[in-house]
């Protein structure tokens, strides 16, 4: 279906976005989130269209030779059902044909077929998923053909539990091959929608059961290009340097790691992912970070350019906390920002106190942190 005229449509909303952002973040982020919300339904509403077009294209069971020999099995509801759904005819007779192939277990072409008309009117039903395994199972079928029948659901609901659970299924079967085809859905899906986590989650499991690793952290490093704020994509990021068996692992990587998360602080200093991204660099040695100098000058930094840098302000607690002592040009500059402090419980305190008046959200927690300062500076 063609896009009216005047209808904005994914691709020209996403560069109204971009040109609304630039402009000015805070006044019309709001105005952008409508225009999205906006092409979400216009999107919607068109597959909808078409699934009624296709619905009302629809042959009856009784006007299909083929099912001559089969008795539907209409659903039982009980002889008094509290709230009855009321289903559509076509909804109705398609499960009743599905029920009866099911109780008599046939694993034939038309019964493949026919999971794939229920499928249409209700992707999430799981029963009918597992019955189409079978069958496909049962018939030796081309499962690229299978991959493609997928796409086309897809297009429905990419947030469909039953049918990522089905493409997994699909990828175990076919091997190392599908790997490819596996990381360039995923990709085209993220590309639609950065946070979505089956995607993610699908993508994680190729590389882990099927292999694929290579252009991977290249591959995480074009998204973060695209958006420094991409949660999602550093999360995948962390997951890579500590799973890919190529890479040796976390020490291995730790350098370059460190080098690109700094330069992403200063890129985007407000983005706190890079701020969480560096603490689990080191969460198994924390020592390590607080002999870290270019860690502690980035804080330093952050601090002296915006006073108000939570993130900053909260690694340079963490980095008390375990036991750094400021050098003689460091407490200068802490000095200037928090007063002249006695001790690094002193210290962490005013940094805490100064936390609490800074994120009002989460001031109380700042109050709890500062009555744990002793127990933690002791450690």
């Amino acid at each position: 279906m063609q896009a009216g005229i005047g209808t904005p449509t994914r691709a020209s909303t996403s560069s109204l976005l971009a040109t609304i952002v630039s402009q000015d973040d805070s006044v019309f982020s709001h105005l952008a989130e409508e225009l999205t919300l906006v092409a979400d339904y216009k999107a919607e509403t068109e597959r909808l269209i078409v699934r009624m077009t296709m619905d009302n294209n629809w042959v009856p069971f009784n006007e299909r030779p083929e099912w001559d020999n089969i008795e539907p099995m209409p659903q039982d509801d009980g002889p008094n059902p509290v709230v009855p759904i009321s289903y559509t005819k076509q909804f109705r007779e398609v499960m009743d044909y599905f029920r009866a192939i099911l109780a008599k277990d046939e694993r034939s072409l038309r019964a493949l077929e026919l999971t794939a008309e229920v499928i249409s009117l209700n992707s999430a039903n799981y029963t009918v998923w597992h019955f189409r395994r079978l069958v496909l199972e049962a018939l030796d079928y081309d499962l690229e053909e299978e991959s493609i029948f997928m796409e086309s659901i897809a297009e429905m609901n990419y947030k469909n539990y039953q049918f990522w659970q089905h493409r997994r299924w699909v990828a175990e079967k076919r091997g190392p091959v599908a790997v490819p085809d596996e990381m360039k859905y995923t990709e085209v899906v993220l590309n639609d929608d950065s946070k979505n986590y089956h995607a993610w989650s699908h993508r994680q499991w190729v590389l882990l059961t099927l292999g694929g690793w290579e252009g991977e952290l290249e591959f995480c490093t074009k998204l973060l290009s695209q958006d420094i704020y991409n949660n999602s994509a550093w999360n995948q990021r962390y997951f890579v340097i500590m799973k890919d068996p190529s890479r040796g692992g976390l020490q291995a990587m730790l350098e370059s790691e460190v080098q690109f998360t700094l330069l992403a602080i200063h890129q985007a200093p407000a983005n706190e992912s890079p701020w969480r991204y560096l603490r689990g660099l080191f969460k198994d040695d924390k020592l390590s970070l607080i002999r870290r100098m270019d860690v502690i000058t980035v804080c330093l930094e952050q601090i002296s350019d915006d006073e108000s840098s939570v993130h900053a302000l909260n690694l340079l607690l963490d980095l008390v906390s375990i036991g750094y002592e400021p050098s003689e040009a460091d407490s200068g500059t802490l000095n200037e920002f928090v007063g002249i402090w006695s001790s690094p419980t002193d210290l962490a305190g005013r940094l805490c106190a100064r936390l609490e008046n800074l994120d009002a959200i989460r001031s109380r927690y700042w109050a709890w942190r500062r009555t744990m300062l002793p127990i933690a500076t002791r450690a």
